[in-house]
C-alpha cells in the first residue's frame, strides 16, 4: 500500500513537473531558447545524462542536430555526440518511441557499431510530430547504467514530445514570419529608392534603363533586356513585335535587336499573360539571341494589357526563385506606372513642339499680308491714291483699328510662344521702378482721363533698386493698368500702390470695376478664356493678357495675387525681387 503511495506521488509529481516545463515552451517564440529550454526539460523529467534533438533542415532535408544538453544544463560540443543514429531512424520510421534498457544486450541495436563503441545502455527516443509532419526526433540516454528508463519514462517522453513539436513549429513559424515581414519591410524601403529614381526622369530609355538594372542587380542576374511591343501598320495589315530598347543592362538603345510575336517564349508570355521562367535555353528561345542556364521573362502590363517584356538571364547553375520572380513582377508594375508617365511626357512635348511650330507659322503668315493692307491703307489715307469720300475714310479707319488688333494678337501669341518654349529673352538688369511707371501710367493716362476715371499713385520716394527687365515689367504693368480702365464704369478710380518689403518690391493695381465672379477666378488665368459675362464681352479682348503677365513675372522671379468680387471690383498684385536679393 505504502508502495503504491510512492509510486501515485511520483507520478503526480512527474505530471507537474511535465505541466510547468510544458507551460513554459509558450512563454517564447525565440527558436533556440525553445529547442534549449525542450531538452533541459525532458532530461530532467527522465533523468537522464545527456539529451539531443535533432531537426529536418527545411533546404537540404537533412536531419541535423539543433540542440544538445547534459544532465548539468550545459551544451554538448560536437566531438561528444556520440549518439545510436540507428535508435534515431527506427522511431522515425516507426513514428512511435523506442525504448531499450541495455542497448548491449538488445537485439534490435547490440550489432550497430555506434552503440558497441559509444557503450550505450539505457536509451529512449521520440519523434516530434506535429500536425501529421515529422520535425525530427529527441533522443536521451545514460552510458554508466541499464534500466534507468521505464516504459511510463517512454510515455511521458512522448507526450512531452508532441507537445515540445508544436511549440518548435510555432517559434520556427514565428522566425518565418519574423523574416518574412523583414524582407517585405526591406522590399518595401528599396522600391521606395526605386520609385524616386524612376519618377525622376521623363526619359522613355533612361526609364527602361533604370528598371533593367534594378532588376539585374537585385536578383543576381548575368543580363536582360528591356523591350516595348510596337505596332507597324501597312496597308490594311498589322504587324506586332518587340523592340528590345534597352539591352543586357545598357542604357543605351539598340533598335536592331526585335523579337517576332511567334517567338517560343514571347509567345507563351503573351498568351497567358503572365512570367514564364525557362531552364536551358536556346539561342532560338533566348529573347536577346543568348544561350543561357535560366531565362525568366516577366511582363509589363498597362491596364491588365502586356505592353512590354523584362527578361533576365543566368549562366550559372542555380535557377532564379520565387523570391526573385515576385519582385521581378512588383518591379514591371511600377515600371509600367514609370514608362507611361514617359510616354505622356513624350507626347506632351511633341504636342507643345507642334503647337509652337505653328504658332510661329501663323503669325509670320499674317504679318506679310498686315504689312502690305496696312502699307496701302496708310498711303489711302495719305491721299496719295486720291481724294476718299467720308465713308471711305469711315472704312480706312474700321481697317486700321482692325489692323492694330490682329497686330496685338500675334505679339501675345508669339509672346506666349516664346515663355513657353523658353526662347524669350529677359534683360535683367538694376533699374528704379519709379521711372517705368511714370512712363507707363504717362502713356495711359489719356485713356484713363477719356472715362473720367480717376487715377490714384501711391508710390514713396527713395524706393530701393529692383532687378528684372524693366521693358518687361512695363508690360506687365500696362496690361494690368489697362484691363482696370477697360473694366471700370466711367467716372470710377484706378489706384496704383507700390510697396518695398524685405526682400522684394509690391506693385498693387486696384479699381472698383465689374469685379469678377468666383467661377470665372478659377480659370482668370487661362489662355484665351474670357467670361460670359456681358460687360466683359461688349470690352475687346483675346483672353491671352493675363496668362502672359503671370508667365513673365514668375519667368523674372516675381509671383502674382488677385483678389476680387462681383461687382466691387478687383486688385492684382505682383512682385519684384529687389537688386540686392539674389534672385
Amino acid at each position: 500500500m505504502i508502495m503504491t503511495e510512492q509510486i501515485a506521488e511520483r507520478e503526480q509529481a512527474r505530471l507537474a513537473a511535465l505541466y510547468e516545463v510544458s507551460s513554459q515552451l509558450g512563454k517564447t517564440l525565440d527558436l533556440g531558447e525553445v529547442l534549449n529550454q525542450v531538452m533541459d526539460a525532458i532530461i530532467q523529467l527522465a533523468g537522464a545524462e545527456r539529451g539531443f534533438l535533432m531537426l529536418y533542415d527545411e533546404v537540404s532535408g537533412k536531419l541535423t542536430t539543433r540542440a544538445a544538453r547534459n544532465l548539468d544544463q550545459n551544451t554538448i560540443d560536437g566531438d561528444a555526440m556520440n549518439i545510436s543514429r540507428t535508435v534515431i531512424e527506427r522511431a522515425i520510421a516507426t513514428g512511435e518511441g523506442i525504448l531499450t534498457s541495455n542497448a548491449q544486450e538488445d537485439e534490435r541495436f547490440s550489432a550497430q557499431t555506434s552503440v558497441v563503441g559509444y557503450q550505450l545502455r539505457s536509451i529512449m527516443c521520440s519523434p516530434l510530430k506535429v500536425r501529421g509532419r515529422t520535425l525530427g526526433a529527441v533522443y536521451v540516454d545514460n552510458r554508466l547504467f541499464s534500466g534507468v528508463f521505464s516504459q511510463e519514462d517512454l510515455d511521458l517522453l512522448v507526450a512531452f514530445a508532441n507537445q515540445a513539436a508544436m511549440a518548435i513549429e510555432n517559434a520556427r513559424l514565428f522566425v518565418q514570419t519574423d523574416q518574412a515581414l523583414a524582407r517585405r519591410v526591406e522590399e518595401l524601403s528599396l522600391f521606395q529608392r526605386i520609385d524616386q529614381q524612376l519618377n525622376k526622369s521623363l526619359e522613355l530609355n533612361r526609364v527602361l534603363g533604370l528598371s533593367l538594372n534594378w532588376a539585374i542587380a537585385l536578383t543576381n542576374a548575368d543580363g536582360g533586356s528591356i523591350g516595348l511591343i510596337e505596332t507597324v501598320k501597312e496597308s490594311e495589315t498589322e504587324e506586332k513585335y518587340l523592340r528590345l530598347l534597352v539591352y543586357r543592362g545598357s542604357d543605351q538603345s539598340n533598335e536592331a535587336r526585335v523579337v517576332p510575336f511567334d517567338h517560343p517564349v514571347l509567345r507563351d508570355v503573351l498568351a497567358a499573360n503572365e512570367s514564364v521562367l525557362t531552364v536551358g535555353v536556346s539561342a532560338e528561345e533566348s529573347i536577346d539571341g543568348t544561350p543561357a542556364n535560366v531565362q525568366l521573362a516577366v511582363p509589363i502590363r498597362q491596364d491588365g494589357r502586356p505592353i512590354g517584356l523584362i527578361t533576365l538571364e543566368t549562366q550559372h547553375a542555380h535557377e532564379i526563385d520565387r523570391e526573385d520572380v515576385a519582385f521581378v513582377e512588383r518591379l514591371a508594375d511600377r515600371a509600367a506606372v514609370a514608362i507611361k508617365n514617359a510616354r505622356l511626357y513624350e507626347e506632351i512635348h511633341a504636342a507643345n513642339k507642334a503647337k509652337s511650330e505653328f504658332v510661329s507659322l501663323v503669325a509670320h503668315e499674317l504679318r506679310v499680308p498686315m504689312t502690305s493692307i496696312k502699307g496701302y491703307t496708310d498711303l489711302m489715307n495719305s491721299g496719295m491714291a486720291g481724294p476718299l469720300s467720308d465713308m471711305q475714310k469711315e472704312f480706312l479707319t474700321v481697317i486700321q483699328r482692325n489692323l492694330e488688333r490682329m497686330s496685338s494678337l500675334i505679339r501675345d501669341l508669339s509672346d506666349i510662344n516664346r515663355i513657353a518654349s523658353g526662347r524669350m529673352k529677359f534683360d535683367f538688369q538694376d533699374f528704379a521702378l519709379q521711372t517705368i511707371a511714370d512712363d507707363v501710367l504717362g502713356s495711359l493716362r489719356e485713356r484713363i482721363e477719356a472715362r473720367n476715371q480717376t487715377l490714384v499713385v501711391e508710390i514713396p520716394e527713395g524706393l530701393t533698386a529692383v532687378h528684372a527687365d524693366p521693358t518687361r515689367i512695363a508690360q506687365v504693368l500696362a496690361n494690368l493698368v489697362s484691363n482696370a480702365n477697360k473694366y471700370t464704369p466711367d467716372g470710377g478710380q484706378i489706384t496704383v500702390r507700390v510697396e518695398q518689403r524685405e526682400r522684394f518690391t509690391a506693385v498693387t493695381v486696384q479699381d472698383n470695376g465689374i469685379g469678377i465672379s468666383a467661377e470665372d477666378q478659377a480659370q482668370l488665368f487661362t489662355q484665351f478664356f474670357r467670361s460670359e459675362d456681358q460687360l466683359v464681352r461688349e470690352q475687346q479682348g483675346w483672353g491671352l493678357g493675363l496668362s502672359i503677365v503671370r508667365k513673365m513675372v514668375e519667368a523674372q522671379n516675381g509671383e502674382i495675387s488677385f483678389a476680387s468680387e462681383l461687382g466691387k471690383g478687383s486688385t492684382f498684385t505682383f512682385t519684384i525681387p529687389l537688386a540686392n536679393i539674389e534672385a
